[in-house]
């Protein structure tokens, strides 16, 4: 097996973040799903993984950065050899103990799932209930901030271990819903809000949605469809805990959807100049 730390491409000296940003850009590019019949990518996964359940532990890395362990995790001698001793090797003594501890302290194979969950509750952070393959159900803790495709490792969710052994762990993708009203750009949520022509035209207080549930905005006299209104605080909370992002409303007018001659009469008698000529288009 390659050396952990060429496999994910990072200099041993490198921090558990940047190990951890290497792994995860690897799996998102070469996960099975996303190369259907790609031998050579599934390798690459398959070899990230195992380099990142290695490194990722900071005492089994900390014991392979020793040579305690191999780069497959298995138990090193803790001697090269005897000098003269007439080619005497010590693993022909201790062969057999070592295989068999290797065996019984191996993992087990880690699972992969993927889940939806309701945009809020990604966004917000919640609970979601995840059947694995065992026939269990267990509460998957989605954190506030979670994107679409983002992994979740939960420890010992996996498979059993070979010969008692312990278990892998269930790596689970996220599938985020989409939403009816919202819409997310990094930590910023976008709506569209309709109003009528006689808000947008008189101006008004009217309702509008928001993570947090409904919300009263004020619509200034003679508002322009596409016109924005910021609602600090309202979008995506910060994973890291700093502050959460914003909500834009876009001002869409809404026209009666039958024939209204009387209004019909008002817009012409008060078409006045065109706009595109005003904004440069025409």
């Amino acid at each position: 097996m390659r050396d952990p730390y060429t496999v994910l491409g990072c200099a041993r000296n490198a921090d558990a973040e940047t190990l951890k940003r290497a792994y995860r850009r690897i799996v998102k590019d070469d996960h099975p799903d996303r190369n259907p019949g790609d031998p050579r990518a599934e390798a690459r996964f398959k070899e990230a993984a195992a380099a990142w359940d290695l490194l990722g532990d900071p005492e089994k890395r900390a014991r392979f950065d020793r040579g305690e362990i191999d780069a497959g995790g298995r138990e090193q001698a803790p001697f090269g050899g005897f000098g003269g001793q007439g080619g005497f090797d010590p693993g022909d003594l201790f062969g057999d103990i070592f295989a068999g501890f290797r065996n019984r302290s191996r993992r087990g194979t880690d699972m992969r799932y993927r889940v939806s969950v309701p945009f809020v509750d990604a966004a917000k952070g919640g609970t979601v209930r995840l059947r694995l393959k065992s026939g269990r159900s267990v509460a998957l803790k989605v954190p506030p901030g979670t994107e679409d495709g983002a992994r979740l490792r939960l420890a010992g969710r996996g498979e059993a271990g070979p010969s008692g052994g312990p278990p892998g762990d269930a790596e689970v993708e996220i599938a985020v819903e989409p939403h009816r009203w919202f819409r997310r750009e990094g930590r910023t949520i976008l709506v569209d809000l309709p109003v009528s022509l006689a808000e947008a035209v008189r101006g008004g207080k009217v309702r509008a949605p928001t993570l947090d549930g409904p919300v009263t905005v004020r619509i200034a006299p003679m508002t322009s469809s596409g016109a924005r209104l910021r609602l600090k605080g309202k979008g995506v909370p910060d994973p890291a805990g700093g502050p959460r992002g914003d909500q834009i409303l876009r001002v869409m007018i809404q026209l009666p959807r039958d024939p209204d001659p009387a209004l019909a009469g008002a817009a012409e008698d008060r078409a006045g100049a065109d706009p595109r000529v005003e904004a440069g288009m025409a």
